[in-house]
């Protein structure tokens, strides 16, 4: 009885220690310099996708709120100068605004031009549409922004979790061959301590993938959005018509 007594709490001191070895504080002290450098990108790679998660989530949550807005005050002001004014008092980062000053200053920095080689080879039209074209171009580039670093972090963070673990049992192996100990006990511990780096990895990874595909869909939406909106900017400019005033006309 006294044996099976000690062996078991043998067996219970084997399994706390393991399970000790398994822990993160004790992966952290017995870093190297490769797991260091593993773990510190991993670090920066959720760091950063933090960062882009939370500044687009904010920057749509802020257009979705302001862009309706935006777009029915603008046609439903009767006066073209108060419309444009009202665009003019919009804040910097909202595209919709930007978008119409740019027709509108291709517009009449045409009028202003007429007679010059610049009409001659560009009609108002042509004018109007190249500014809108490279309007739209300039704010769907900005909507994507961070998207390159969760698309990386969500492609490349489960591999480089990987290389911490492969790391870590490639040297947990030579220390059981140094010590002579290839128990389950003595096996268990050190790599379970390397797995929790794969752990990581796909901890920071999935969150940017599943964020990515998110922006990713808000931003085809705005973008659409985007494209309607020049459209009906060009057939104002051009024609001096609001929208739906020509089809009420007729």
């Amino acid at each position: 009885m006294l044996q099976e007594t000690t062996t078991a709490a043998a067996a219970g001191g084997n399994n706390a220690e393991a399970l000790q070895q398994m822990s993160f504080a004790h992966l952290l002290q017995n870093f190297d310099t490769v797991g260091w450098i593993v773990f510190i990108t991993l670090a920066l790679m959720s760091v950063m996708s933090v960062y882009w998660i939370v500044m687009n989530f904010i920057k749509n949550m802020r257009l979705r709120s302001t862009s309706d807005r935006v777009i029915s005050t603008f046609w439903e002001t009767p006066n073209a100068q108060d419309a444009i004014r009202y665009m003019e008092e919009q804040s910097k980062s909202e595209p919709f605004s930007k978008i119409a000053l740019d027709a509108a200053q291709a517009a009449a920095h045409h009028q202003r031009h007429e007679g010059s080689r610049l009409v001659e080879s560009l009609n108002r039209s042509e004018f109007v549409d190249r500014a809108l074209r490279q309007a739209v171009t300039r704010e769907s580039s900005r909507l994507e922004d961070g998207l390159t670093v969760l698309a990386t972090t969500g492609s490349t963070a489960p591999f480089v979790g990987l290389l911490g673990t492969v790391w870590g049992i490639y040297h947990a192996l030579i220390k059981i061959g140094a010590t002579g100990q290839a128990s389950i006990d003595a096996v268990a511990g050190p790599v379970g301590e390397a797995l929790i780096m794969t752990a990581i990895g796909l901890f920071v990874a999935i969150p940017a993938v599943l964020a990515y595909n998110f922006f990713t869909r808000l931003n085809r939406v705005t973008n659409n959005k985007f494209d309607t909106f020049a459209h009906d900017l060009h057939d104002f400019f051009a024609t001096g018509s609001r929208v739906g005033e020509i089809g009420s006309k007729r």
